[in-house]
């Protein structure tokens, strides 16, 4: 794991030098060298992730390619020479803007464990499209920006904008964002869904530090767009996280291998296996109803929902987990009680339920 960050890392901090290594009053000429350096090596991260991250995230794609759109139209504008291309750049980024805190949300949201309504990423993008068009109108109405026009400062060039009624409308939609993900996160810290330590951390660094930077840029007015520079620093951090989750994932898989290798001879999961006529034994239904109390709490809400008739998606549903997660309980569930199966284990359930 430490050579994949490092990979990543590597042309961050390279990129840093690029932007500190020059005497004051060369730095606004290098403005547009650096945002084409954020441009490359958002492109590069994006490429390292497709490499060295074997289990992908969908949300992760988008996020990636986000980041480049917005660091591409940052590159462009900064080099117009004209009105419009400087508009359609100041598009461009609007364009990866509104989508970028989008990825973060449903990445957080995978990440913390929590369900949503499968319609909620629909929504999403479909309001986040409806900013966009807004964010993109200048040019041809006067809504977001009641005036603009270019201005070239060093061979850089700027936008002067005077904003419009509606440009109210785009920094509800980031601090919604933000709240909305700050919610979450907190959230499942509290319900502990989330490794407070670790993960929260992360999650919580990869936010704040884009609000930072964000309000730092409304209440400065400065030439150089310093979110091009966070949006990477974003991307390291949830690269790690995922990194985390993988080695945290390999590990329970670890676990529940050396739990079954290390089940006794009666718990062993047999490649073919014996009608169940046959295991009715009188040794088998003691044991499997002794070792129903070496369940834990989770354990016993899932034994309770299959003895029960719960279908596999309620008692996700039900219990807030995961497909994975389920399955990691079960093999534990099944090796605990000498079971095979959900269908033995109701079956031996039934037999405990008669004898009693």
């Amino acid at each position: 794991m430490n050579k994949k960050l490092l990979c990543m890392i590597l042309p961050v901090f390279f990129m840093f030098s690029l932007t500190g290594c020059s005497e004051i009053g060369s730095k606004a000429e290098n403005i547009s060298v650096i945002y084409g350096a954020t441009a490359v090596f958002s492109l590069l991260l994006f490429i390292a992730y497709v490499i060295f991250i074997k289990k992908k995230e969908r949300w992760l794609y988008v996020l990636f390619s986000s980041i480049f759109v917005v660091e591409t139209g940052y590159f462009i504008l900064s080099v117009s020479g004209n009105l419009e291309n400087a508009l359609f750049a100041n598009a461009l980024s609007y364009l990866g803007s509104v989508f970028l805190p989008l990825s973060m949300l449903m990445i957080i949201l995978r990440v913390c464990k929590l369900s949503y309504h499968k319609a909620l990423p629909l929504i999403l993008i479909s309001v986040g499209v409806l900013v966009f068009l807004l964010a993109a109108s200048p040019g041809f109405c006067d809504l977001y920006y009641k005036q603009v026009t270019i201005e070239v400062v060093n061979g850089v060039t700027t936008l002067k904008k005077v904003y419009g009624a509606l440009h109210i409308v785009y920094l509800v939609y980031l601090l919604s964002y933000f709240i909305s993900m700050t919610i979450v996160i907190i959230y499942a810290s509290v319900k502990r869904k989330l490794a407070i330590n670790k993960q929260a951390v992360v999650l919580l660094m990869a936010v704040f530090g884009n609000i930072l930077v964000w309000l730092f840029e409304q209440l400065v007015d400065i030439r150089f767009e310093m979110l091009s520079v966070s949006y990477i620093i974003t991307e390291l951090f949830l690269i790690a996280l995922y990194l985390m989750i993988q080695d945290e994932e390999k590990s329970e898989s670890s676990n529940v291998l050396e739990t079954v290798l290390s089940a006794p001879l009666k718990t062993e999961i047999r490649s073919e296996e014996k009608p169940f006529e046959e295991k009715q034994s009188e040794e088998a239904l003691k044991y499997f109803t002794s070792a129903i109390k070496t369940l834990t709490p989770k354990e016993k809400l899932i034994y309770d929902g299959y003895v029960s008739g719960v279908t596999t998606k309620e008692l996700m549903a039900q219990l807030n987990i995961t497909e994975n997660t389920l399955k990691y309980h079960n093999k534990n569930i099944y090796g605990k009680l000498g079971v095979n199966s959900r269908k033995q284990l109701v079956k031996y359930a039934e037999l405990t339920q008669k004898t009693e």
